[in-house]
């Protein structure tokens, strides 16, 4: 169990928080919410004691052990499995079976537990620091966006493990649908307050909705009650028979406390610039792709994708498979084996990159960065731009350097959404983003009335979004005419 008591902390004379108290109870299972830069990483510093709180204590059990899911990874050993295993003490050195378990059902085979770890692609990096930290048998885990960079198969392997784990769990992510398939009890950070109920994200959310709704009704009657008062006061204060009863009405105005309007919270709320488009034939053909790092180990092989008006297909598979190198080729970043890519010359592309967000020119502040994609854009454009991604006013000066990987998503969104295009290559984009960032999204690539390529494991995301797929299965790349509800129903995934 873990006790939190009084808890304040503040940067730069900026609170962050203050004066929080709740439980950690055996068992619970903790989804942790908030918008980006309301404190949530900071919590969970506090509780690995990377920093120290201004005030306040955080009460671990006795032997209580923390496990937290390391996003910056570093690998010392030569195999997988001896990476792995490295958490591993002297009382457990035989446990070795319960390490190649877990990575078993990450998706890593025997003969793959046998090599160097750095040869792997980020996406099984993560794979890797996952498992080492599921085998130190932690007390409490906390994962801080868990699901980056893991694919389908893995993220419902990972779900089911953590619906299974039989002790607590601090979850960060922005994939509503797989927090609130895990979680006991919500944790929400809102305006400094933190709020802990039983239930899922939506519950806490309608609650402080509500609550908000009601206050700002009182705050509204209490200012026109306190304008009455006052009128009255400075009428009849200067009239002898009234004055005892019009300073004892003064008196209480200024007893009163006194309800302040609440600020307001912003949302990321914007669409895609649109190139009309009017052509009936296809935006892009590619006929007969191949392509391979090496010439005996083909990601693609006599591969054919037409994009037509008003399609959003997502490419979906497992991890190091070649779905991001498919948005490469198609880009041009890449240059195929074999086989054409030929583009309408009245298509524009927008492209968002999984790694773009690591190319962002870090001395840059924000404004700068938005503004580089055309130096003859108004300010005044790259300003309202800045807004739409959450960065208004002086927060648009912020440098790039220290910005979170959610904000930095936001600032290549941003980058996109200057330049008027009709399809849209996305690969991850939700990677790093919050909860409610990740809706508005999903609003804006639905309501884009050009076409969308995309790269996702978020299966909300899917559902919501495609009426194509190209998928990689069962050592195959193939095209699927239809929705994924349709795909999961009249042909499923053959990959265990």
């Amino acid at each position: 169990m873990i006790r939190i008591q009084d808890l304040s902390i503040s940067f730069d004379g900026k609170e962050i928080f203050s004066d929080v108290n709740f439980h950690i109870n055996p068992k619970e299972k903790i989804g942790l919410i908030g918008r980006n830069g309301s404190g949530k990483s900071t919590f969970l510093k506090m509780l690995l004691n990377q920093i120290e709180p201004d005030s306040g204590l955080i009460e671990l059990s006795k032997n209580y052990k923390i496990g937290f899911l390391e996003q910056h990874i570093k690998f010392t050993y030569d195999t997988i499995i001896d990476e792995v295993c490295s958490v591993l003490t002297e009382d457990r050195e035989y446990e070795i079976w319960k390490g190649e378990k877990i990575l078993n059902g990450l998706g890593f085979t025997d003969e793959e537990m046998l090599q160097n770890p750095k040869l792997f692609s980020g996406g099984f990096q993560v794979k890797i620091n996952l498992a080492k930290l599921l085998l130190l048998e932690p007390n409490l885990l906390l994962l801080d966006e868990p699901t980056n960079y893991l694919d389908i198969h893995s993220i419902r392997w990972l779900k089911k493990f953590l619906i299974d784990w039989q002790d607590e769990i601090i979850l960060i992510t922005h994939d509503r649908a797989f927090m609130d398939s895990i979680i006991s009890h919500t944790l929400n950070i809102h305006r400094g307050n933190f709020r802990k109920i039983s239930g899922n994200t939506a519950k806490i959310k309608e609650q402080i909705s509500q609550e908000e709704i009601i206050y700002e009704k009182t705050r509204v009657n209490q200012e026109k009650q306190r304008q009455k008062t006052q009128e009255w006061i400075d009428r009849f204060k200067a009239k002898a028979s009234q004055a005892t009863r019009a300073q004892s009405k003064a008196k209480m105005l200024d007893k009163q406390e006194v309800y302040e309007k609440l600020s307001d919270v912003y949302n990321l709320d914007f669409k895609f610039n649109y190139s009309e488009y009017r052509s009936k034939e296809s935006l892009l053909n590619a006929e007969d792709l191949s392509f391979g790092y090496e010439q005996d180990k083909l990601l693609l092989k006599n591969l054919s994708i037409k994009v037509n008006k008003g399609d959003k297909i997502c490419v979906i598979g497992k991890n190091g498979k070649g779905k991001s190198t498919l948005l490469k080729l198609l880009h041009d970043e890449l240059k195929s084996l074999s086989g054409a890519i030929t583009k309408h010359e009245k298509t524009k592309i927008g492209y968002f990159g999984q790694m773009n967000i690591d190319r962002l020119n870090k001395s840059n502040s924000v404004y700068q960065e938005v503004q580089s994609v055309d130096q003859h854009i108004t300010e005044t454009i790259v300003r309202r731009t800045c807004a739409h991604m959450m960065f208004s006013g002086d927060s648009a000066d912020k440098k790039i350097a220290v910005l979170s990987g959610g904000e930095r998503s936001r600032v290549m969104l941003g980058k996109i959404l200057l330049k008027p295009v009709n399809l849209l290559f996305l690969d991850e984009p939700t990677n790093h983003l919050d909860m409610e960032s990740t809706e508005a999204l999903m609003n804006a690539v639905n309501n884009f009335q050009g076409s969308v390529m995309m790269v996702s494991h978020d299966e909300h995301f899917l559902k919501k979004i495609a009426n194509k797929l190209i998928i990689y299965d069962n050592g195959k790349v193939f095209n699927f005419n239809g929705t994924y509800k349709e795909f999961i129903k009249n042909v499923g995934w053959k990959d265990s």
